[in-house]
Parts: structure tokens; C-alpha cells; sequence
């Protein structure tokens, strides 16, 4: 493992990137822009943040005018606020570990398999297919997992904040690697660790198949930020499909055929295990999408395609909240006209009718804050960023129930 993180690590400067053409347009154009964060004024206004742009649908362009006005009191202090990682209170060696993991991030993954765990033994039980839920071993096995995925995911955010620092100091800030908290040396150790311990735990623990879905997604989730494939940079698609595959289906199938193994009951497809996988993985799609909203700016000075930076953020996020309203639709559709037992009617309907609710009034809120000449749209679209992720924990406390 260490040796192929180096060796992906090495191929960023290597020959192997200059021999593909968009490869190297890409390194020259990145060269090019570490050469104007550099300059000292540009240093000066990524250092005060000042006041971007407004990034409308009409005018993504604007962002080269990011630099002119002042700091309001809306300013981008509170638009990072808006991310825990940017208000953390907690100093020194503890708050640039905490901000390193990405909490919001680290919440998704704990609710998913506290979930994914509640829902199996709640499924295995109204069956009868185990004589005992709880034993040790099998709370020995979901603790092993937790840890697994929670290293898993500090690898994943963690080399991102390595292969984007550059980046980062236009869009992130307050990221440690960006902000100089942790170093790049420091980094790597404490990530090599999270990859080897990672993989050497689930391989003591599960089976193959558990085993070989979670190197899946640990190498789709490298290979999103890593050269020489690097997704996230090959276009929208390609980064969207990346994560919806591990935040949609490998996480919420895996965590509950390994508690059916655990148990020692055989694997067959339930209506509410199917239908998780497939609504978070439009969600997590949803997701990837909407990540990019308050990044414009720095992707923009990078080069990087992202759905925001063609089409424009407000654009995005309408086409965003449509899809995920729609896939609200599609549950609330799936629950009322299921075969009976399939689900249970009540939270199943109404609980997605409310989360649909929800959604529309954050969006009102959202369209009514970009109209506002006073508030910066980019406030804004990070405020409807934060409460798609609140969503998308409030549907992991829901599944449970279904």
C-alpha cells in the first residue's frame, strides 16, 4: 500500500503525466497559476479574502473581478462558518486535526453505519434468521468497521487537501494544509497510517468480498484526487460517478452485508436495503454536484470543469435541488404504491414529505438570498450546501424506520 501511494504520489511530476497532452496542458496552466499566487498581490488578496463577485448563472466570468470592494459583515468569515471545519473554536494540534478529517464529512459516514447496523439487525430480527443479535463478536465486527471507514475517510478528504492546496488557498482557507497548520510531510505520515491500518483491519475482520469493496472504494476515492487518473479534473462526470459509487452504493450495501455476515445469515436483497442504495446514491450524486457551488473562484483560476464553473452556481443548485426534490418524489411514490410490507407506509411517506418539505424551503430561502442585493451569493450557496448535508444526515435517521 505505502509502495503505490508513493509511487502515485512521484507520478505527479513524472515523465509518465507529460507524455498525455491534457496532462501537461494541465501542469503548465497549474505552474502558471502557483506563479500568481506567488505574486504579492495576489498573496495580499488571499490572504484578506476580500468580497468575491457575485457568481449568477449569467456570469460566472466575474470571478476575475473577486478582487475590488471590501470585507462586509456578511464577509467570507461567516461563509466558512457556515462549513464547521472554518468555526471551529478548538486550537492548536486538535482543531487542524479536526478540520483536516472534515467533520461533515465524518458525521455522514458514523449515521451511515449506525444505520446500515440498526437496519440489518432490525431486518434479521422480524425474520427470525439468527437466534442472537447482540454478541460480542458482532459488536466487536462493528467497531472494527467504523474504524475502517472513518480511516478510510481521512485518507479520502486528506490527500484531496494535499493534490488542492493550491486551490484551497483560494476557496478553503482555513484547511490546515492550505493554511500551513500541517505540512505536506506531516500529512503523508498520518495518512499512510489511516491507508495501511485501514486495510490491514478489514482484512482480519471480514471476508474477501467486504475486504475487496472496501479497496474499491478507497481506490476510486484515490484516484478522484491522485495523478496520473485524477477524476475530479476530467470533468464533472467522471467526479460525480466517483463519489455517488462510494457514498451511494458501496457504503450502504457493504455496512449491511456485513452485519448478515457477522450473523451468519445468508445475503438476499431487501426492499428497504434496495431502496437505500439507490436514493443515496442519486443523494450522494446530488452531493458531488453541489460541493463545487461555493468553488468557483479558486477553480476557476485553476482550470478545473466543474458543472458551477460552465453553467454557472445558480444554474447548478436550481438543477441540483430539482433532482434531489424529485428523488423525494420517487420515495415518497415507492412507498405508497409498494406491495404491502414491503416498507413501513407511514414514516416512509410522510417522513420523505417533510424531508421534501424542507428541501423546498431551504431553496426559497436560497433563491430569496440571491435576489437580495445585500448578501453575497456566494453566503448564500454555501448556506444551501450545509443544508443538503443536514439532509442527507436527517435520511440516514430516517432509514431505520422504513
Amino acid at each position: 500500500g505505502v509502495v503505490v501511494v508513493v509511487a502515485l504520489q512521484s507520478s505527479l511530476r513524472g515523465p509518465f503525466l507529460l507524455r498525455h497532452p491534457h496532462q501537461q496542458q494541465q501542469q503548465q496552466q497549474l505552474q502558471k497559476h502557483r506563479s500568481l499566487l506567488h505574486h504579492p498581490s495576489c498573496s495580499r488578496v488571499v490572504a484578506l479574502r476580500s468580497t468575491p463577485a457575485p457568481l449568477n448563472s449569467d456570469d460566472t466570468s466575474s470571478t476575475s473581478g473577486s478582487t475590488s470592494g471590501s470585507t462586509s459583515s456578511g464577509g467570507s468569515s461567516e461563509a466558512y462558518a457556515v462549513l464547521d471545519e472554518g468555526s471551529t473554536k478548538v486550537k492548536g494540534l486538535a482543531g487542524s486535526l479536526y478540520k483536516f478529517v472534515r467533520p461533515h464529512t465524518i458525521r455522514g459516514t458514523i449515521l451511515a453505519a449506525v444505520a446500515g447496523v440498526a437496519k440489518a439487525l432490525a431486518d434479521v430480527r422480524a425474520t427470525g434468521g439468527a437466534t442472537s443479535l447482540f454478541t460480542a463478536d458482532l459488536f466487536r465486527r462493528a467497531l472494527c468497521g467504523l474504524v475502517a471507514l472513518l480511516l478510510a475517510n481521512a485518507w479520502i478528504v486528506g490527500i484531496n487537501q494535499i493534490y488542492d492546496k493550491d486551490v484551497d488557498k483560494v476557496n478553503k482557507p482555513f484547511l490546515p494544509i492550505a493554511s500551513g497548520e500541517i505540512t505536506e510531510a506531516q500529512a503523508w505520515v498520518m495518512l499512510t497510517c489511516c491507508f495501511v491500518a485501514g486495510l490491514a483491519v478489514v482484512s482480519r475482520t471480514f471476508s474477501p468480498l467486504i475486504f475487496g469493496l472496501y479497496a474499491l472504494g478507497v481506490f476510486i476515492g484515490t484516484i478522484y484526487s491522485v495523478p496520473p487518473l485524477e477524476l475530479k479534473k476530467r470533468g464533472p462526470l467522471y467526479a460525480g460517478l466517483s463519489i455517488a459509487t462510494c457514498r451511494g452504493f458501496l457504503l450502504n450495501f457493504g455496512v449491511y452485508y456485513a452485519v448478515l455476515e457477522a450473523l451468519a445469515v445468508p445475503f438476499r436483497w431487501n426492499p428497504g436495503v434496495a431502496f437505500m442504495a439507490r436514493f443515496m446514491t442519486v443523494f450522494a450524486a446530488v452531493i458531488a454536484v453541489t460541493k463545487d457551488l461555493p468553488d468557483v473562484e479558486g477553480d476557476t483560476l485553476f482550470g478545473v470543469e466543474t458543472f458551477a464553473t460552465k453553467l454557472g452556481t445558480t444554474k447548478v443548485a436550481s438543477v441540483a435541488c430539482l433532482v434531489l426534490f424529485l428523488n423525494y418524489i420517487s420515495a415518497i411514490l415507492q412507498g405508497a404504491l409498494a406491495p404491502r410490507g414491503a416498507f413501513h407506509t407511514i414514516p416512509m411517506v410522510l417522513g420523505h414529505t417533510a424531508l421534501a418539505a424542507l428541501l423546498a424551503r431551504n431553496f426559497r430561502l436560497f433563491a430569496r438570498r440571491v435576489d437580495d442585493a445585500k448578501e453575497q451569493t456566494t453566503n448564500a450557496v454555501k448556506a444551501l450546501y450545509k443544508s443538503i448535508w443536514d439532509l442527507f444526515y436527517l435520511e440516514y435517521l430516517l432509514y431505520a424506520f422504513i
